[in-house]
């Protein structure tokens, strides 16, 4: 539903970019594809901006990276974001094919964040399938839904990743939102089929820049929401791994990244989106996953 959806916007998207090149600037055809593209590339630069621009004003201490180590994670985040939502989830089938689950193993179910779908993966999931590990990913629909109304589909995946590879649990490594709606999760069907729990960049008490966000799952995650108080008061039931970004340009104060009784681990500095591609992300879980 969102690789399609995504592509249908983008096709409209465009085709409006070039209606108005064409009857009110009255562009030849080359002009207003160059400026259609513009335009897409364009949007997308504000809508980054826009992240950074919170990021910067509500950000949690931490050491200055420097003009150019800040400005090197701002350009590495909109390659990422551009990637993301213009390529990968557009065009989910082409670089996802269906989740390969071998018996005898414990699968890593991989969870992802707001707005996104299973696409987001399909780097990590070699990286970790390349280590000998068997990982299954799920796409959470419809995206700006409730929390809690997600947390069924997640349920439904465990069990038939559960079932397909004779494992009695899993591990989650979830992404951004995805986190939460674990946590909802292991709130509601406890810890019989997870056996822990690794988040990447969660905003456990939520996020500023959710107030501008779209769906009720980002009213959900605003900060002292009735939605985060209510999972606040849940103990946690499963070892968890939070892994922190100090410089995350979608959750801030970056410190909301913080789950008391959690093991808090922090991450290098990168974007928010960017993590998900980057290599020493992928290097420091699978140090953490080959731990028992």
């Amino acid at each position: 539903m969102v690789p399609i959806s995504l592509l249908i916007w983008i096709t409209l998207e465009t085709a409006a970019y070039l209606a108005f090149g064409r009857q009110f600037l009255h562009l030849d055809w080359p002009l207003a594809i160059v400026g259609a593209i513009n335009c897409l590339l364009g949007l997308r630069f504000w809508m980054n901006a826009t992240t950074w621009f919170f990021g910067m004003n509500f950000a949690s201490p931490a050491p200055d990276l420097g003009f150019f180590g800040r400005l090197r994670i701002m350009v590495g985040e909109y390659l990422a974001f551009l990637l993301t939502f213009l390529l990968v989830i557009p065009f989910e089938r082409l670089w996802m094919p269906v989740d390969r689950l071998p018996a005898g193993k414990c699968p890593i179910l991989l969870v992802h964040g707001y707005g996104c779908s299973r696409g987001v993966w399909w780097l990590l999931r070699r990286r970790l399938e390349a280590a000998g590990h068997s990982v299954a990913t799920v796409s959470l629909v419809p995206p700006y839904t409730s929390m809690g109304k997600l947390v069924p589909q997640l349920n439904q995946r465990i069990e038939e990743v559960c079932a397909a590879t004779g494992s009695k649990q899993v591990t989650l490594v979830a992404h951004s939102m995805g986190g939460l709606i674990c946590r909802s999760y292991l709130a509601r069907h406890g810890n019989e089929r997870v056996n822990r729990l690794l988040t990447l960049a969660t905003p456990h008490a939520g996020s500023i820049l959710s107030k501008i966000g779209f769906g009720q799952n980002s009213r959900e995650m605003t900060p002292g929401s009735l939605w985060l108080r209510d999972m606040a008061s849940e103990t946690i039931k499963v070892p968890v791994i939070s892994l922190r970004n100090a410089y995350d340009n979608y959750v801030m104060p970056q410190d909301n990244q913080r789950l008391p009784g959690a093991r808090d681990v922090e991450l290098p500095p990168v974007g928010h989106i960017a993590m998900l591609y980057d290599s020493r992300i992928a290097n420091l879980l699978l140090e953490l996953l080959n731990k028992p």
